[in-house]
């Protein structure tokens, strides 16, 4: 496996893979990968001949306040684990490389409609940095198809709508959300929490399946569920952030008739911010 770091080493390996006609898979990340991201990668390789994993801290992305300096960095072992899978290409810009102006001079890609509400809400920002970002990888991968883990239900969306706006030609993969053995969704994330709090996590999930069993048995009192949800996560130890039952499509409050649903759900466990969702359909 190749580790490029600049842009201009990136193009000129993508070209190559071009004139021996590679079709090329992109999986973008944060790096300090788990198995959840070593799925990604698996998917990609089926979809495509070669695949580019990028591993990007991205500051557009992240609020004042959050988790930026702290947020792990792990380029050796994420190299490590990336060649024991197969993957072809390893991009690790540095911030520098990404935004040589600076992010305040930086264009920005916004999304409208998806991008609001959820994490849209409580993270104000977040997903202009991460369409911008998708957007700047796609134009310096341009890649056949890019995969992206369905943990991040929004993110995801957000992304499909961005591709199908601009009419960009990569086809998008969602992976199901990878779990542990408890239930608990695999997140780069959950290394901030303590062994008393790992052991609380898996409530997230479970309480997002009692919600959907709930919804799949017909039921339609959605701000019902939302509150009791939201307090049984208090009762459990969490400090919920949302807990809101969505159109699986639009992302908008759920109403009587829709039949595909998505479960959202954000809770803080100490000072960890854990996501969760869960479809299902009716």
């Amino acid at each position: 496996m190749r580790t490029v770091h600049t842009i201009k080493e990136l193009r000129a390996v993508i070209r190559s893979y071009r004139a021996q006609g590679k079709r090329v898979g992109l999986v973008p990340t944060m790096g300090n990968l788990h198995e959840g991201h070593l799925a990604l990668v698996r998917r990609a390789l089926e979809a495509s001949d070669v695949v580019v994993t990028s591993i990007f801290v991205n500051p557009m992305q992240f609020g004042a306040g959050e988790d930026l300096d702290a947020y792990p960095r792990t380029l050796a072992e994420d190299q490590r684990r990336l060649e024991a899978e197969g993957n072809n290409l390893l991009f690790a810009p540095t911030v520098e490389e990404v935004y040589p102006d600076g992010l305040a001079r930086q264009t920005q890609v916004s999304v409208p409609e998806v991008s609001q509400g959820q994490c849209g809400a409580s993270r104000p920002g977040h997903f202009d940095g991460v369409a911008t970002v998708v957007t700047m990888l796609f134009n310096m991968v341009q890649p056949d198809v890019a995969v992206f883990g369905a943990k991040d239900y929004q993110q995801l969306a957000v992304i499909r709508k961005l591709v199908r706006d601009l009419f960009i030609p990569v086809d998008v993969i969602g992976l199901p959300t990878i779990r542990e053995s408890d239930g608990l969704a695999m997140s780069s994330r959950n290394g901030y929490l303590s062994a008393a709090e790992r052991k609380v996590a898996p409530a997230l999930h479970r309480i997002l399946s009692e919600t959907g069993k709930a919804l799949t048995n017909g039921s339609d009192d959605f701000t019902g569920l939302e509150a009791s949800a939201r307090d049984t996560l208090a009762a459990e130890g969490f400090r919920p952030d949302y807990f809101n039952i969505v159109n699986s499509l639009t992302l908008k409050p759920a109403v009587p008739g829709d039949r595909q649903l998505t479960v959202l759900a954000a809770a803080f466990l100490g000072t960890t911010r854990l996501i969760d969702n869960l479809s299902v359909e009716r």
